[in-house]
């Protein structure tokens, strides 16, 4: 009997282990449910909401905010353009990166706030002369870790599916023995 609620218990822990993934790449309702929606097209941002009622004149503003960017007004502002149906601002010329896009309706309530990411690949390039290095090594990523995203800034595709399951596998092991050990009686 003590086996078999080992056995129940370590499925469980398995089970949820297993579900983690899963629920961590699942978009989130609040993503959904924030009432704007944000895109990239190359190098502009646009954003379309239907949060805002208008006022007579106007919808609201909504502002593209880069790293290291906290306020709504430190952003580039654009007011929102539409009907009362669906209201929308872009911004064009938009360097890679990653930004933050906040939409505040005309009576002051925000709309939404939403992350996106412009890759380096969309922005167009002023320079036709290539890139040398001098040294062998790769070039530094420029922003890190993005931590709060759940990703890095280098995909390694096999090699992080092999690692994350390495992970994974060596939890479920540890459980597994602790589960066992503490099972057994204590002799003195």
């Amino acid at each position: 009997m003590r086996t078999s609620q080992i056995f129940l218990r370590s499925g469980l822990t398995v089970a949820a282990v297993a579900a983690l993934p899963l629920t961590l790449t699942a978009p989130s309702a609040a993503a959904f449910g924030s009432g704007i929606s944000v895109s990239t097209s190359g190098s502009s941002v646009s954003v379309t909401t239907n949060s805002c009622p208008s006022n007579g004149s106007s919808f609201g503003n909504a502002s593209l905010l880069a790293s290291g960017q906290v306020n709504f007004s430190q952003g580039r502002q654009m007011p929102l353009s539409g009907t009362s149906a669906t209201q929308s601002a872009v911004w064009s010329n938009v360097g890679a990166g990653t930004y933050t896009v906040i939409v505040v309706c005309q009576n002051g309530t925000t709309a939404g706030t939403q992350s996106i990411i412009v890759s380096p690949s969309a922005v167009p390039r002023t320079s036709t002369t290539p890139r040398t290095s001098s040294t062998s090594l790769p070039a530094s990523p420029p922003r890190g870790v993005l931590g709060g995203l759940g990703g890095s800034t280098k995909d390694y595709r096999t090699a992080t599916l092999v690692g994350g399951g390495a992970l994974v596998a060596s939890g479920v092991v540890a459980t597994a023995w602790f589960l066992r050990r503490r099972a057994k009686p204590h002799r003195l």
